[in-house]
């Protein structure tokens, strides 16, 4: 690291967790970011600003006026821009230090599955289920960890899956096919900071995996209820059975 570096990211050099080493992985770190909505905003803005050395962000929608509300990435005047070139530019904006690879489209199975074999952790920061179940296929089959949230209305969801671990289950262990596809903010709606906290986890457990420290959210659910501001943690086991990761695998 040079000196502006080094200044940049003092505060995180700092934490014995993190120290010198931590941050060079980090640097050295190459992370894929699937949707830069309400979630992929802070994920991405996080991340850039804690060093991750390459984000590669994947979304093929535009910035439209309702996104704003939530989606901090973007700004009144790049309406109509692409998601992945307007939070590029925010991101360089806040660390020209970065790599940033914006992907502008919907990832096909191959090509799926060569971001996701390049990737150190995928970050699911998408708002449906076939490109959730898509990705987790494919982490499991390249043993890429997975870093899933979810928000809408009130309430959020987190989970950590590493296919790298004995044991551990996927998300096709949580949620069988045939899940609600309408459920979705724009039918709902969410309350714009929501997706900010749960999106922060998620940036924060990347972290975590991506140094080597602490524990990882790895056959856990943390689900939060915002009106009440109660957090409650799930035990999530695998599912023997489970068509992806499981025994019954096909």
């Amino acid at each position: 690291m040079n000196d502006d570096e080094l200044l940049r990211y003092s505060r995180q050099i700092m934490l014995a967790e993190i120290d010198v080493e931590g941050q060079e992985r980090l640097l050295e770190s190459r992370v894929l970011v699937v949707g830069l909505g309400g979630l992929g905003s802070p994920v991405a803005m996080y991340l850039a600003a804690a060093g991750v050395g390459q984000l590669v962000l994947a979304d093929f929608d535009r910035v439209d006026l309702s996104n704003l509300q939530r989606q901090i990435a973007h700004r009144s005047d790049r309406l109509g821009e692409t998601k992945v070139a307007s939070a590029a530019q925010t991101l360089l904006g806040l660390n020209p230090g970065i790599d940033v690879i914006a992907l502008e489209c919907r990832l096909s199975d191959q090509r799926l599955s060569m971001e996701v074999a390049a990737a150190d952790v995928v970050v699911d920061c998408s708002d449906n289920f076939s490109t959730r179940f898509a990705l987790n296929r494919a982490c499991v089959a390249q043993r890429t960890p997975l870093v899933s949230g979810a928000a809408i209305r009130l309430e959020g969801q987190v989970a950590v899956f590493d296919s790298r671990i004995d044991g551990a289950p996927c998300y096709r262990c949580l949620y069988d096919v045939g899940e609600d596809e309408n459920l979705s903010c724009a039918e709902s709606g969410v309350l714009a900071p929501l997706v900010g906290i749960v999106g922060s986890v998620q940036a924060l457990e990347t972290i975590k995996l991506l140094v080597g420290f602490g524990d990882a959210l790895v056959g856990r659910l943390l689900i939060l209820d915002a009106k009440t501001m109660a957090w409650t943690a799930l035990k999530l086991p695998q599912d023997k059975q489970c068509p992806v990761c499981g025994v019954g695998e096909s």
